[in-house]
């Protein structure tokens, strides 16, 4: 196995996480009201551990993202991009949740309430900070000169 730098790991463990969310969204009991899970918008009541509102479409973004992070995760630059490009758009996510999540229109097509959106705005932020922070060991090192 070869050495993984933090910024990796952390991108891999999210990568992980993103992947267990996308499945238990699928698995009735853990995803309450499950007969309701619909494909996507807000008319489905299902809900992971009885709080987050869900759908098959939320699932399988979890599930995509958790792909994308182990993916991403292979390399320094991607765990980074995947870190902050990542938080980014959990922090768009959290946007939407407070400007749309309340419509019962055609703007919502994704089922969030404010657990959701507390959720994606520590996420995002969580995201963006850690790759940030990791990587700034990184630039240190590649910036200072060596000892002669």
């Amino acid at each position: 196995m070869r050495d993984r730098s933090p910024i990796q790991t952390a991108a891999m463990v999210v990568g992980v996480v993103f992947l267990l969310v996308g499945i238990l969204g699928f698995i009735p009991g853990i995803t309450s009201n499950y007969d309701d899970l619909k494909f996507a918008g807000h008319g489905s009541d299902a809900q992971l551990l009885g709080i987050f509102d869900t759908s098959i479409l939320h699932n399988i973004v979890h599930l995509l993202f958790g792909v994308a992070g182990l993916a991403l995760a292979r390399t320094y630059d991607g765990a980074r991009n995947f870190l902050i490009g990542g938080g980014a758009i959990y922090l768009v996510l959290f946007l939407y949740g407070v400007i749309f999540g309340a419509d019962e229109g055609g703007a919502n097509w994704i089922p969030v309430n404010w657990a959701d959106n507390i959720l994606h705005l520590v996420l995002g932020a969580g995201m963006i900070v850690a790759g940030l922070a990791l990587s700034r060991d990184a630039v240190r090192d590649r910036t200072t000169a060596p000892a002669v």
